[in-house]
């Protein structure tokens, strides 16, 4: 009995030798694929950010454009070439940018 004993604690002690090394490297990769899935994310994430900060600027360029064409058509007593001028110099400034 005592040798049958002995032979199946043997069995579960190689068993176990060769699982467990079999779990831990899989855990290790599922752990590391996460991260990377994480990271991926996050940058996804910044890069949005990102871009509709630079929507907002392009809008409120646009916006500010609008205000002064507005104001230069409703206000009659205004200098229309003086006005035309600052438009093209604004122009000039949001090529540069």
């Amino acid at each position: 009995m005592d040798g049958d004993l002995l032979l199946i604690f043997g069995f579960v002690v190689a068993l176990a030798l060769i699982v467990f090394p079999f779990v831990i490297l899989t855990h290790r990769r599922v752990v590391r694929h996460e991260e990377r899935k994480l990271e991926l994310e996050l940058q996804i994430e910044q890069a949005r950010k990102g871009q509709a900060a630079k929507n907002d600027q392009s809008f409120q360029q646009l916006e500010d454009r609008l205000r002064v064409l507005k104001r230069i058509a409703t206000d009659p007593s205004a200098d229309i070439s003086r006005q035309i001028e600052n438009l093209r110099e604004i122009k000039a400034e949001g090529e540069k940018v």
